[in-house]
């Protein structure tokens, strides 16, 4: 019996193996709910953070002696938390990388879900929205994102590192911000940033209910009063920081 061998030259294309599939993180990712989920939980973290940072400031109100004297020892914890058993500001850099993180998967899953939802329907709706948190919050929602990232550069610039154009003084965050906010084009600026950003948390802590699953007509009600109070909350708190310094409250 005579075995039949192709010679080298032969045209035949030898089947390719097919890809490795991606790690099943990566995969639930690329999907339209997986993306929800990134938006959803990390949402969850920014709001903790913008929470916590507010009720950090709060301390600016315990008296100008004692509330400076109370930022300042606020600050200089968060430098020092963890010692003996990490060094200096370590933790503080953990924080930092993660709420970078955070807000960095925030706006990429943001910005991809909007491009497959632009596929998947290139028409607009023709009728009005089911729910109620579409309204002038939802539409805005990606211009209040960019002005709320784009002031939180300046921010940082002015009150963390220090070329925001005001006197600055490192480690002393209650004179820094009492510095920024005694010019005004800079206090309404931040009051500007403020109200975008109460737009912006409170379409978002309304939707991310949706995007967990969390969707029962039933407690509709009770999460548009949560997304309210929320970014109420936020709101009324920031925006008394410079309205505080320019009156001369704090000073």
């Amino acid at each position: 019996m005579t075995q039949t061998l192709e010679s080298p030259g032969s045209s035949d294309p030898t089947p390719a193996a097919p890809p490795r599939p991606a790690p099943w993180p990566i995969r639930f990712y690329r999907s339209a709910v997986g993306k929800k989920w990134v938006m959803a939980v990390t949402g969850i973290m920014l709001l903790g953070f913008v929470l916590a940072h507010m009720v950090g400031n709060l301390k600016l109100y315990l008296g100008t002696h004692h509330g400076q004297h109370a930022i300042d020892i606020y600050g200089e914890w968060l430098r020092t938390f963890g010692e003996p058993a990490l060094p200096r500001t370590v933790f503080l850099w953990i924080m930092r990388l993660g709420l970078i993180t955070a807000f960095a998967l925030h706006i990429h899953a943001a910005l991809t879900l909007t491009r497959m939802n632009h596929r998947a329907r290139p028409m607009k709706y023709q009728s009005k929205r089911d729910y109620a948190a579409a309204n002038f919050a939802s539409r805005t929602m990606r211009y209040s994102g960019v002005i709320v990232g784009l002031f939180l550069v300046y921010h940082l610039m002015d009150l963390t590192w220090g070329v925001g154009g005001a006197d600055f003084e490192r480690g002393h965050p209650y004179a820094n911000l009492v510095n920024s906010f005694q010019r005004p084009a800079i206090a309404i600026v931040y009051i500007v940033a403020m109200a975008f950003l109460a737009l912006h948390i409170f379409h978002g802590a309304w939707s991310m209910f949706q995007s967990l699953g969390w969707n029962n007509p039933r407690y509709n009600k009770a999460r548009l009063w949560f997304a309210r109070g929320f970014a109420l909350v936020i709101l009324v708190g920031n925006v008394s920081f410079p309205i505080a310094v320019m009156t001369g409250a704090v000073k």
